[in-house]
């Protein structure tokens, strides 16, 4: 027909939007990485509050992975209806908007509002997870100019989305978590997406939000900043703070997580503030000579309590300690005034690679105090786990381990029948409604503090020293010990269902 514009498309026929193949690969790889920035990011951000448990990550994991699927169907469905360049810009723009927002808006919703924290969190994920997976199929309506090519364009395009969410998971997990606050982190990927906004739209000329989402992403930074549940420091695995006791000038307590860890007096290691840490040390006392220095290994940092504590009391000990987490290292360096000649040699590792390094019978003490968020990681939990514990102990060697566990302890009992499957003499030490010494009492649960040995432990002068303590603590042992046990099963590395174990607790409490 004479006088047309342009010639008719025929129904089904893909249009000619005219994307490069360059602009294409770039927004596809940018957007798919930004959701696995935002996801793992996100699971960083809970933690405190949810803690870091197997049910925390799974959850933030499906909450991707539905906003994932929801923004690839309907980003393709609604692809099919209008224009796509009309799209690319807001679905961009927005997202940054909501992920420069996601810091200020989680911490404020879980201390002022907790009962809508898991509402909060999953909208934090699903926007952004959402309009950033609809960018892919997007741009494949762009680029998809002839039927003949939908083949190569699919599986390019999907290609490089899967690579650009690889390196936005590599990138996060080794790089950006390690050198930069998780605020940081969210503001400065929100700030990226407006600015790829604002270059959409530019190069459309049909949008014109960016204005409005950088004063968003101006105002997350700024909330950002008085928002409370904030850190003196963010490591790799934790939010950290280091809190003055208002009562004990030297006094100190390292909060991870919104959890206090560990309790330092930087004037007098013999002070002693948690009751689980005076409990170990009672069975320590108890267990060798007086004074004699010990060689020790500590399974997790903390604040190191208790390595202080036998520097002390038994000059010339030798503690090596595990701390997975690098930023605690630096932080009993830094703050918590860890001097090189306490005998404490503080390395930054995983405490199940640590033990596989030391030599058969090298240990006087073997020492459990690792925690990931509220509960003992389970490799370090496990019969395989104690076995090497046990390698590493001499033939008078001790282990002995905080555990915690609150309603129905399944954890705890599960924990005590995997020792019984290791050493020859096992005892748990704790309140006595929790290990079944009281039964007219309704266990609250709590700290419990368990033993191991292949020699037989003083129990009356382990007794003694914790009534010393003004503990009030008891402990079970033989027949009572059998019988609190029941018929829990051992944890092994092929089956060690710790979070699952574990009660619910309230997340304020202290370790």
């Amino acid at each position: 027909m004479t006088g047309s514009s342009s010639s008719p498309v025929a129904e089904g026929t893909p249009g000619n939007y005219g994307l490069g193949p360059r602009a294409a690969a770039v927004l596809v790889f940018g957007s798919s990485a930004a959701v696995l920035v935002v996801e793992i990011v996100a699971l960083r951000l809970l933690a405190p509050y949810l803690g870091l448990t197997l049910e925390t990550s799974t959850m933030v994991i499906g909450i991707a992975l539905t906003a994932i699927a929801t923004g690839s169907w309907l980003g393709g469905r609604i692809a099919d209806q209008v224009n796509p360049r009309r799209l690319l810009g807001p679905a961009l723009g927005v997202s940054g908007a909501v992920v420069a927002l996601t810091p200020a808006v989680l911490r404020t919703t879980a201390e002022w509002a907790p009962a809508m924290l898991l509402l909060i969190a999953s909208l934090t994920i699903l926007v952004p997870g959402a309009l950033l997976s609809a960018v892919t199929p997007i741009v494949t309506k762009l680029r998809l100019t002839s039927l003949a090519e939908t083949g190569t364009v699919v599986g390019r395009l999907s290609g490089v989305g899967t690579l650009g969410a690889i390196v936005g998971t590599v990138l996060t997990g080794f790089v950006l978590v390690s050198r930069l606050p998780v605020s940081g982190i969210l503001i400065g990927l929100g700030t990226l997406l407006v600015v790829g906004s604002a270059l959409v739209e530019w190069r459309t000329r049909r949008w014109s939000g960016t204005p409005a989402l950088t004063l968003v992403v101006v105002a997350g930074g700024l909330a950002t900043t008085v928002a409370p549940g904030g850190c003196d420091t963010e490591t790799k695995y934790h939010c950290a703070r280091v809190v003055a006791d208002p009562d004990r000038g030297s006094g100190r307590t390292l909060v991870l997580d919104g959890l206090r860890h560990s309790y330092v007096d930087m004037d007098d290691p013999t002070f002693l503030e948690f009751e689980y840490v005076r409990a170990i040390a009672s069975v320590v006392d108890a267990a060798f000579p007086e004074g004699q220095p010990l060689v020790a290994h500590h399974l997790g940092g903390g604040g190191l309590t208790f390595p202080r504590y036998l520097a002390a009391t038994r000059p010339g000990t030798r503690s090596l300690v595990s701390e997975i987490d690098s930023g605690v290292v630096r932080i009993n360096r830094d703050q918590l005034g860890l001097s090189s000649r306490a005998g404490i040699d503080l390395r930054a590792e995983d405490g199940r690679l640590g033990l596989r390094r030391l030599d058969a019978g090298s240990r006087d003490l073997v020492v459990g105090d690792a925690f990931g968020g509220v509960s003992v990681p389970w490799h370090l939990t496990t019969v395989e786990a104690m076995t090497d514990i046990r390698r590493v102990l001499n033939e008078d060697g001790l282990y002995v381990a905080n555990l915690i566990d609150h309603g129905g302890l399944a954890f705890a009992r599960a924990e005590v029948a995997t020792l019984s499957e290791t050493f020859d003499h096992v005892a748990l030490v704790g309140e006595p409604a929790a290990i079944g010494l009281d039964p007219t009492a309704t266990p609250a649960g709590g700290n419990l503090v368990v033993l191991a040995s292949n020699r037989p432990v003083d129990l009356r002068a382990t007794q003694e020293a914790l009534d010393a303590r003004q503990t009030g603590w008891k402990i079970a042992t033989g027949d009572d010990l059998t019988s609190w046990t029941g018929d829990a099963q051992p944890l092994t590395d092929d089956y060690a269902p710790v979070d699952q174990l574990l009660q619910p607790y309230s997340p304020r409490s202290s370790q």
